[in-house]
């Protein structure tokens, strides 16, 4: 009897030690092999660039993700250059990663060329109803699903604050490249149709190189009552500078989608935190890095605006800025 209940203890043991052996191995499996995300930017590798990425690391290691322990990030900058943007997306889906987080309207239609089965995560997009990337923001029906960055209530609070400005602007052109920023024109006649004039005629002011975006500020500036916009787009974005110097130079006032343009001398911006947008995106690659599927996760819109203006550059474009509108800002630079 003691031998029989000593080889039963010992079966007992043996089955039960069978059955831990997978669940370590897995747990063996996992550390070895840590899961791998791919990111895929539009912008350069600038400072704003690589705020956007460290707000998206900064999201993942709040959800335990460490990257070089069970994380890998495999990291592709465009610059805004369409070219590289289509060479990028065929070795980044080659290398075949857990998860692509992808950024800007072009990259993902890039992306979408390549891939319908790998989990595309995107940040900082325009109407991707619109675009085709999604069927709709409640359940997106495809491998895509991520946060917008702009809606067409932004568009109309730029110009609005625009004109607390500079209150003799009647007219706003939207600059942007037609290859990075295809969906800018759609946008803005989707804006007209839906809201009430503000009294600016608002038109599409496309360019496809440096020399174009200072001819196109310099005809604004030739045009009494002229102002730009500047939406986010990786190409305007990639050229910020050369814009905020040209639209200094011939006097345009120009509103901007991100802050930290007025920053380095830009007029004023209006538009989403984009490090909020990436701290946001990286819930979504930790949900589908856990199991989920991108297709049960909704598109997010932004949630947290800011408000810059520079006074300095106000002035500099013989601009009064009505302390009424100063109160209203986030940030005033002096």
């Amino acid at each position: 009897m003691s031998r029989k209940m000593k080889r039963r203890d010992f079966i007992t043991l043996l089955g039960g030690a069978a059955a831990a052996w997978p669940l370590a191995a897995r747990a063996q499996q996992s550390a070895n092999h840590p899961r791998r995300i791919g990111i895929l930017m539009s912008a350069a590798d600038d400072s704003e660039g690589q705020a956007r990425v460290a707000a998206f690391r900064e999201g993942l290691q709040k959800l335990r993700w460490t990257e070089g322990r069970n994380v890998w990030i495999d990291y592709r900058w465009t610059g805004g250059d369409a070219d590289r943007i289509r060479a990028y997306a065929i070795e980044l889906v080659r290398s075949a990663p857990d998860v692509i987080l992808a950024n800007g309207s072009p990259v993902v239609a890039a992306l979408r060329q390549e891939t319908s089965a790998i989990p595309i995560v995107f940040a900082a997009v325009v109407d991707p109803v619109g675009q085709g990337f999604v069927t709709n923001l409640a359940h997106p029906e495809s491998n895509i699903t991520g946060f917008t960055n702009i809606e067409f209530t932004v568009l109309g609070k730029m110009l609005e604050l625009l004109k607390g400005v500079a209150p003799n602007v009647v007219r706003a052109a939207a600059i942007f490249n037609p290859m990075t920023g295809p969906y800018v024109p759609g946008y803005l006649r989707s804006f007209e149709a839906s809201s009430p004039s503000l009294g600016i005629k608002l038109a599409a002011a496309p360019v496809r190189n440096v020399p174009e975006i200072e001819e196109t500020v310099a005809k604004l500036g030739r045009q009494s009552g002229s102002s730009l916009i500047v939406p986010p787009e990786p190409f305007t974005v990639v050229h910020y500078k050369l814009i905020t110097a040209s639209a200094e130079q011939h006097r345009v006032p120009a509103i901007y989608a991100y802050r930290s343009f007025v920053g380095e001398g830009a007029l004023m911006s209006y538009g989403p935190d984009p490090s909020d947008i990436f701290r946001r995106a990286a819930s979504y690659v930790d949900r589908i890095l856990r199991g989920e599927k991108p297709n049960d996760l909704p598109v997010q819109q932004p949630t947290k605006f800011e408000f810059v203006i520079n006074l300095r550059t106000a002035k500099a474009l013989g601009l009064e800025v009505p302390d009424k509108l100063a109160a209203l800002a986030d940030e005033v630079i002096e």
